[in-house]
């Protein structure tokens, strides 16, 4: 059959509710450029202007037009060994948002989503196509399908209003100030063209939502809600760290075994813990300096910009300072936690690090014969409310700047134990703290908790164990864990996800 006939069927099978969210998901807010290969870059306009068409004349023919472009690059397109274009990362985006929409063109060259894959080095498990969907853009999907049309016609009224923001924008001109969001899929449409214009200029990103929520917020709950949502709903669901699908993000595990009984059980919970909540994992058994490094030059090549998160064990002898490596050799606390997060495939991502090790030598020791023999170690504000903020500060957007990030930022360390301090061990079972972690995150999955909950029960929960030295003076004592958030949301943990079970139902 000929291809235009083929594209023309393919195209004609598509509601237009899909039609919109696939045009959302490949005018991908954050895809990276320039690239190799691509001397231009998508201006706002021109991302923008068929969907701004479809919505001032109720007909997809631009969006249209806009697909069969795309579906023709990538038919014509040759892989090319050992660079990584921007077609290259459009066709995997333009792949995994047909796959999640369930209308994957029949006449789609999978060889070639194959060999891109090959170009990015990814394993077996960074194949699953819901690891190439942007977990923020789910996000914003779920938000649109909370709302009714007046809702987001409510939306659009209110930003029609803030005149220094839409100056000079042809693609608002062309929309025009009043518009019906009824006719299927115009809804989903001007909802998508009003998140992608507040990202285009540097208002909100995957991180930074305030000025979407304050939008949603002045919407007319009884009219803009879809049955069973509210607004306060609609903008919590804002306020997580957007991690949805699998996977949950990447795992990198490191354990120093030498001198350390019980480390290979602390090798195999946190790679179970991390299998359950739906990552994918690395483990690196007596790491070194050189070890670090290469981690690092791993983690900056491009295929770790598809995922949500970053997780990091690190299991050793310590100090108050510094950390124990394989080989004897020392590394600076501090200098390993700053030189992770400022690694670019994570920016604006959750990045946790859970620090096991010594800070010290001293002991909250218990005294009293009643403790004699006992041991586990021997084997905001918000925002609808007027009142308040007219009591606060009047911080305009002229004042407010999202695109420079301090590379802590969105970063949580979690500590085994508090500075100066022993972390305790069990003789065959390693740290107690990876165990009751794992144990912890592994019961509250599908319960909705965030991760500082868990380390908040953690801290509870480890406080409550009588620990004993391992010397001869057998001293029992208590532990007290600990963490530094610089959180700008909230983590929450997934739901079970298995990497060969397809979790996914099409959305309509």
């Amino acid at each position: 059959m000929d291809e235009v006939i083929q594209v023309t069927q393919w195209l004609s099978s598509i509601t237009p509710r899909k039609k919109a969210k696939l045009f959302f998901f490949t005018t991908h807010a954050d895809a990276p450029s320039p690239m190799v290969g691509s001397n231009d870059v998508d201006t706002h306009e021109e991302t923008q202007l068929p969907m701004a068409t479809t919505l001032a004349l109720h007909n997809y023919k631009n969006i249209d037009e806009f697909l069969k472009k795309k579906v023709n690059t990538f038919s014509c397109y040759n892989v090319i060994e050992n660079e990584i274009t921007k077609t290259d990362y459009e066709y995997l985006r333009f792949y995994s948002a047909c796959k999640y929409l369930d209308v994957v063109p029949p006449f789609l060259d999978l060889e070639k989503i194959s060999a891109i894959q090959n170009k990015f080095e990814m394993t077996d498990e960074e194949r699953d196509y819901r690891l190439l969907l942007d977990s923020a853009d789910l996000v914003l999907e779920k938000v649109c399908d909370s709302l009714k049309p007046a809702g987001v016609s409510q939306m659009w009224t209110a930003l029609r209003k803030d005149r220094n923001l839409i100056r000079g924008v042809k693609t608002i001109d062309i929309i025009g100030f009043f518009v019906d969001p009824n006719p299927t899929g115009i809804k989903e449409c001007l909802f998508f063209f009003i998140v992608r214009f507040l990202q285009k200029a540097d208002k909100i990103n995957r991180v930074n939502t305030n000025r979407l929520e304050r939008l949603i917020a002045q919407c007319d709950e009884s009219s803009s809600c879809e049955e069973g949502k509210t607004i306060d709903f609609i903008i919590d669901s804002l306020r997580f760290y957007p991690t949805e699908l699998y996977p949950f993000g990447f795992c990198l595990i490191m354990c120093v075994i030498e001198g350390r009984d019980g480390a290979m059980q602390e090798i195999e919970k946190t790679m179970e813990i991390s299998r359950h909540l739906g990552m994918i994992t690395h483990t690196e058994k007596n790491p070194t300096k050189e070890t670090i490094e290469l981690v690092k030059k791993e983690l900056m090549k491009p295929k770790y910009q598809f995922y949500s998160s970053f997780t990091c064990w690190f299991m050793s002898h310590g100090d108050s300072n510094s950390m124990v490596l394989a080989d004897g050799e020392t590394i600076e606390r501090e200098w390993f936690l700053t030189s992770f997060p400022d690694i670019s495939t994570f920016q604006l991502k959750p990045k946790v690090f859970f620090m096991v090790s010594c800070r010290g030598a001293n002991e909250f020791s218990l005294k009293g014969d009643e403790f004699e023999g006992q041991s586990a170690t021997c084997d905001y504000y918000d925002i609808g409310s007027a009142l308040i903020r007219n009591r606060m500060l009047d911080i305009t957007d002229s004042v407010r700047d999202i695109s420079y990030v301090q590379p802590m930022m969105d970063t949580l360390v979690a500590y085994s134990t508090i500075l100066d301090h022993l972390s305790g061990r069990a003789n065959t079972h390693g740290s107690i703290y990876v165990d009751r972690a794992c144990v912890l995150m592994s019961e509250n999955i599908s319960r909705g908790r965030s991760l500082t909950e868990i380390l908040e029960h953690l801290s509870q929960d480890l406080h409550e164990i009588l620990q004993e030295t391992m010397d001869e003076d057998r001293i029992v004592y208590k532990q007290a864990c600990h963490y530094d958030s610089f959180f700008r949301k909230t983590l929450k943990l997934p739901y079970t996800r298995h990497p060969k079970e397809d979790v996914h139902s099409a959305p309509q």
